[in-house]
C-alpha cells in the first residue's frame, strides 16, 4: 500500500468518480491513476469502487470506510508537513479560510489586512459559499478554517469555537414611516414587504423564529446571499432591509437609515472552527487570535483536549463573549 495510492482514491471519490478530472487536477495520466486503483484494490482484496465497463459508478461500502481512513492518514501526513514547517520556515506558508460573504466583506477585511502586513509569506486563500459548502470544504480539508454563523450542526466534524455575538437591524429609507416607531415592534415590521438573507446565511433562522414565537407571517419579498445586494433592493422601493447590523455602514449608505433591532431578535453567534487533529501553526494561532481576541492559544489549545460536545459549550459558556 502506497500513500500515493491512498490519495488518489481520496481525489477521485472527491471529483464525483471522474478519474479524468482528477488527473487534471493531479497533473498525472489517467491511465495511471486507474492502475494504481486496481493494484490497491486487488493488494486489499476489495472493491473500493463500483465499475460498469471502464466507468467507476459508486463507492462501495467498504470503500466508504476504506476512504475514512484514507482520509485520516492524508491529513495526519499534511500534519507533519505542516510540523516540519513550522521549525524550518515559520513565516511561510499557506492558511485557506471558507466563510459567508458577510463574514468575508464586513467582519474580515481588517483581521486580513493586518495579518498579510504581519505575515507577508504566508499566502492567503478565501473561499465563500453557503453553510453545507463551507462545511464539506473544512471536513475535506480543503481549507483550513471555516467561519460561519448558521446551521453549525452541518460542522458537527469540526471543533467550532464562539467568536462574538450580533444583531440586525432594519434598513429603511430616510423618509419611512418606520423610523417615527418607538419603540419599533415586530408588529410594525411585518406590516412592510421585506428584504432579507436566503433561509440558511447569517442568522436567517433567528429572523423567522422571532416571527414565529409572536404568531406573525413576515411577507419576505426577496432573498439573497449578499447584504449589499438586499441594499441595493432596498433603495429600489422592493421593500425595508433586515441584515447584519455589521453590513450598515454610515458613509457608504448613508441614504440609509439603520433602525435598531436587537430588542427584536435574539443574537447570533459566529464560530471559527477546523478539523480535529489539525496541526495549528503559530500564524494560524495569530490569525485565531486576531478575529476573536478571546480565543488565545492556551483557549484553543484547551479547546482541542475536550472531546465532549457539552464540556466544550460548557467551557465556552464561562468566556465573555464580545459584541460586534
Amino acid at each position: 500500500m502506497k500513500l500515493q495510492q491512498l490519495r488518489y482514491i481520496w481525489e477521485v471519490a472527491h471529483h464525483d468518480l471522474n478519474v479524468s478530472a482528477t488527473a487534471q487536477s493531479l497533473y498525472t495520466s489517467q491511465p495511471g491513476i486507474s492502475k494504481q486503483i486496481r493494484l490497491l484494490e486487488d493488494e486489499l482484496g476489495v472493491e473500493i469502487f463500483s465499475r460498469s465497463g471502464k466507468h467507476l459508478t459508486r463507492v462501495t461500502p467498504v470503500g466508504e470506510q476504506i476512504l475514512v481512513k484514507a482520509g485520516d492518514i492524508l491529513r495526519q501526513v499534511e500534519s507533519i508537513k505542516q510540523l516540519a514547517q513550522e521549525h524550518s520556515a515559520p513565516g511561510r506558508g499557506s492558511l485557506s479560510i471558507a466563510t459567508t460573504h458577510t463574514q468575508a466583506r464586513y467582519a474580515l477585511p481588517d483581521v486580513i489586512r493586518n495579518f498579510i502586513h504581519r505575515y507577508p509569506d504566508v499566502s492567503l486563500h478565501m473561499h465563500q459559499g453557503t453553510p453545507m459548502q463551507i462545511s464539506e470544504l473544512a471536513v475535506d480539508g480543503n481549507v483550513d478554517f471555516a467561519i460561519a454563523t448558521e446551521a453549525l450542526e452541518l460542522f458537527s466534524d469540526l471543533l467550532m469555537m464562539p467568536c462574538y455575538r450580533w444583531n440586525r437591524c432594519i434598513l429603511v429609507p430616510r423618509d419611512h414611516p418606520l423610523c417615527q416607531v418607538k419603540p419599533l415592534t415586530l408588529e410594525a415590521v411585518a406590516e412592510y414587504p421585506i428584504v432579507t438573507y436566503v433561509f440558511g446565511f447569517t442568522g436567517r433562522s433567528r429572523l423567522d423564529q422571532a416571527f414565529n414565537d409572536r404568531g406573525l407571517t413576515p411577507r419576505v419579498v426577496f432573498t439573497a446571499t449578499d447584504a449589499d445586494v438586499i441594499k441595493t433592493y432596498v433603495r429600489l422601493g422592493l421593500g425595508i432591509g433586515i441584515v447584519a447590523h455589521m453590513a450598515y455602514q454610515e458613509t457608504a449608505d448613508k441614504d440609509l437609515v439603520a433602525l435598531d433591532a436587537s430588542h427584536l431578535f435574539k443574537p447570533s453567534i459566529t464560530s471559527i472552527g477546523f478539523r480535529r487533529g489539525t496541526y495549528l501553526r503559530g500564524f494560524m494561532y495569530d490569525f485565531i487570535q486576531a478575529f476573536a481576541p478571546h480565543l488565545t492559544r492556551d483557549v484553543v489549545d484547551h479547546a482541542c483536549a475536550i472531546n465532549n460536545k457539552d464540556d466544550l459549550e460548557h467551557y465556552f459558556s464561562g468566556i465573555e463573549l464580545p459584541e460586534y
